[in-house]
């Protein structure tokens, strides 16, 4: 089934043909029986020739405009079968479908040629041969301007096809009239023309070289309203085929600087205009696609590590900063996997790690690498924060305190520590990642391991309360000090004393 516009494509494709040859004629008949007698003819033979000419003239309105609505119709059948069969063109048919302003154009005026030579001949043979010559000439400049009015008649009542066509098929250069061809076109066909007759008319007044004044002036007045309306219509034609396409990116321009990447403007053009239309929707697929990338790149190693390395470049190598380490990880995960199906376990894991981004976020740290069951989470890089031990720890009572309310059946312990550390991109050219080593890492690790053990799951290390502000570290009780694993000084333990805010 055929598309619901492709009906109304047609029926303006032979309305334009009908008109434009109606009007076409009709102007030149007048024009003729103006210019002869302006530049000297008789006015006898001038009334006569119109007699003459006008039943001749309807004539082959009537035949040749028949023959050539079922020629065009035949044509653009054959060129539109693909949107009549709802299937892509292929390459004939899509080098029919973008031609077809063209071909009807074409078809006009070689029709505008042969009536120019039969009418002269007509003329030549019956009247005079002078008047034969300013009907040839009147039937080629009306011709031209006929012709060139219907071309952008043409090209804008085919912009769906054209927009479908080049939706189905892109065309990698233009294979229509740019903006400037189209513009010479309006101003020399529409304007230029008509010019022309005025300068011819206003020499022949000049020179005294007519004995009939008046047709004179009626010619000179017939052309200069001729000349108004076909210069007004044949500019407007152009400036609305260049407009309306610029302004579509336009707004798409407008919307892409707002953040709203999705959007396309149809390319209805086949010119370099339509190069414009199809390169802003290349240009949108790109931001489309480098906006995923940095969703991506962003979910992967952590907003605040995307945006620095967008914004700064990534090189190899490291700094040392202040931070805050947080390290959880769960208890009993190996027979967890033994007593749940793996996609259970999946699941578990999947809300726990949830939590665990939500809380740590929204203390302003980053959950910098999941570590099977376990998680590191980093306060003070890369981004560097006014009090990353404080955010660390109010962080770390807040998730022991969510983790308990919304999954209870799972354990886990809770290890924060603060010190100075080495962040940056470690591992090699072709492949690394953003992390931090240090000794704050190692203890809150130690930390998270012990206070498996502890009924309140959560230790911290005198490191990382006397970094934090008062009113998060008087939160924080010191209770005992016990020797964490691979080390021989005891390190000093704190647990949360209060609830969390």
């Amino acid at each position: 089934m055929s598309p619901p516009f492709l009906s109304t494509v047609k029926r303006r494709l032979r309305l334009i043909g009908w008109a434009g040859g109606t009007a076409g004629a009709a102007a030149t008949f007048i024009a003729v029986g103006l210019f002869f007698p302006a530049l000297g003819g008789s006015v006898h033979v001038n009334a006569t020739s119109g007699w003459v000419n006008a039943p001749v003239i309807a004539a082959v309105l009537i035949v040749v405009g028949y023959l050539q609505s079922r020629l065009r119709g035949s044509h653009t059948e054959l060129a539109l079968r693909w949107l009549i069969e709802n299937r892509p063109p292929d390459d004939r048919e899509h080098e029919l479908t973008l031609g077809l302003a063209a071909y009807h154009v074409k078809r006009d005026a070689l029709v505008w040629v042969l009536a120019a030579v039969g009418f002269a001949l007509l003329n030549g043979l019956v009247f005079s041969w002078g008047l034969a010559a300013i009907v040839a000439a009147t039937i080629w400049f009306g011709g031209e301007t006929t012709c060139a009015l219907g071309y952008l008649l043409y090209e804008r009542a085919l912009r769906p096809v054209t927009a479908r066509a080049l939706a189905a098929r892109p065309v990698q250069s233009a294979v229509a009239p740019g903006v400037r061809p189209r513009l010479a076109m309006a101003w020399l066909l529409g304007t230029g023309v008509p010019l022309v007759g005025l300068l011819v008319l206003g020499a022949v007044g000049a020179l005294g070289s007519t004995r009939h004044a008046h047709y004179v002036g009626a010619a000179i007045v017939f052309l200069a309203v001729l000349g108004s309306c076909t210069g007004f219509l044949a500019t407007a034609l152009a400036a609305r085929a260049i407009a309306d396409p610029l302004t579509a990116v336009r707004d798409g321009l407008e919307r892409v600087a707002r953040g709203e990447l999705d959007v396309d403007v149809h390319v209805d053009d086949a010119s370099e205009v339509g190069q414009l239309q199809a390169g802003f929707n290349r240009m949108a697929e790109g931001l489309r696609e480098r906006e995923r990338i940095r969703d991506l790149f962003g979910r992967q190693v952590g907003e605040h590590v995307a945006r620095a390395a967008l914004s700064k470049g990534v090189k190899l190598g490291g700094e040392e900063r202040d931070i805050a380490a947080l390290f959880v990880d769960l208890v009993g995960s190996t027979s967890l996997a033994l007593a749940l199906p793996p996609t259970e376990v999946v699941r578990v894991l999947n809300r726990f790690f949830r939590v665990v981004v939500e809380v740590v976020e929204a203390g302003g740290g980053l959950v910098n690498k999941f570590e099977g069951d376990a998680a590191l989470c980093v306060f003070g890089a890369p981004m560097r924060c006014e009090d990353p031990a404080g955010d660390a720890l109010r962080s770390a009572r807040r998730l022991a305190a969510r983790l308990s309310d919304e999954l209870p059946e799972i354990d886990f312990g809770i290890g924060v520590s603060a010190g100075i550390a080495v962040a940056g991109n470690i591992g090699a050219e072709r492949r690394f990642e953003y992390t931090v080593i240090g000794d704050p890492v190692n203890e809150a690790a130690r930390l998270a391991e012990l206070a498996k053990a502890r009924p309140e799951r959560v230790l911290a290390s005198t490191a990382a309360l006397t970094r934090a502000a008062p009113a998060e570290a008087d939160t924080w009780r010191v209770t005992d000090e016990a020797v964490l694993r691979g080390r021989l000084a005891p390190t000093r333990l704190a647990h949360p004393a209060l609830e969390p805010d």
